[in-house]
């Protein structure tokens, strides 16, 4: 039995995606949706649904039952009252449910950062860090795919790169870092949660095939698209700004901005490139195959 947690999201409805339509995984698949109705009709069909958060600890013990492996990944919560109540706080009933059902393996979804000298004060990096830790601690076998920034964020601006040609962010425009496509996320994810011959904890760095700058990318995105598309650099004030006219609270605001700090410190250029660790999506291919039909949607 595999368990999936936020199955509507970007990432676990693409692990659930694979895992559906992988024709050699044969096991039962459970969700943890708090609106069921949101699920395909092919999960729906094929899944086990478990109705509730899986903050909850009923909702959690029901979900770890019987359960061999679970794909932990936390909501984003805008109006957390804190960090820790927000990665470390959402995940304590489900460190104690992995322990009293005896959950063999965890895969996770986690940040790149661990060991880097700006690791401790990059704001979601670090929570993110510390739930790792406190999984960890349970003594289930655990993988944490530590990713650094994700190429779909970009779909959040897909409105002002169709209608202006311009995307914005607070990385200075010639700094190049790793980027990862959520699609190879999930891809890994599904991998690890089927083939389960690892054991203790660790992590699995997807890095993308190549490091970007933002120039880098509005270079592609020109190319791709056949118009010109400019990058924009925010200030880290301006950005606060922004997330709390969205109704971030003071406390994601400020973590959101030490995050973006710490990158642009190298949080995400720690880990080396090798063959395991780039993950296969290319900046132009995740444009013709994710932006491009989004844009024309």
């Amino acid at each position: 039995m595999i368990v999936i947690t936020s199955p509507t999201g970007s990432i676990g409805s693409q692990v659930l995606r694979n895992l559906l339509e992988n024709p050699t995984h044969t096991e039962e698949l459970r969700v943890i949706a708090r609106d069921p109705d949101r699920l395909p009709a092919q999960v729906r069909a094929r899944a086990e649904i478990v109705t509730g958060s899986h903050r909850d600890p009923d909702t959690v013990d029901r979900a770890f039952a019987g359960a061999d492996a679970v794909l932990w990944l936390i909501p984003p919560d805008m109006r957390a009252p804190s960090l820790e109540a927000a990665f470390s706080g959402f995940t304590r009933a489900a460190a104690k449910a992995f322990t009293a059902h005896r959950v063999g393996h965890v895969v996770g979804i986690s940040a790149l950062g661990r060991g880097t000298p700006v690791a401790g004060t990059a704001g979601h990096v670090t929570a993110s860090l510390a739930m790792d830790d406190l999984i960890a601690s349970t003594g289930v076998a655990y993988r944490a795919l530590a990713n650094p920034s994700f190429m779909d964020n970009l779909l959040w601006q897909a409105i002002s790169i169709r209608d202006a040609g311009v995307f914005t962010g607070t990385t200075p425009a010639d700094f190049a870092a790793p980027m990862v496509a959520t699609r190879d996320i999930a891809a890994a994810a599904a991998r690890l949660l089927v083939d389960r011959s690892w054991s203790g904890t660790g992590e699995v760095a997807l890095l993308g095939p190549q490091d970007l700058s933002p120039n880098d990318m509005a270079h592609t995105l020109s190319e791709v698209l056949g118009r010109e598309i400019r990058y924009e650099r925010e200030s880290l004030d301006d950005f606060r700004a922004t997330l709390a006219a969205q109704g971030a609270s003071g406390a994601i605001a400020t973590a959101f901005v030490d995050m973006m700090r710490a990158k642009n410190e190298g949080l995400d250029n720690g880990v080396v490139r090798t063959a395991a660790t780039a993950s296969p999506t290319s900046f132009r291919q995740w444009c013709e195959l994710v932006l491009v039909p989004a844009l024309q949607g």
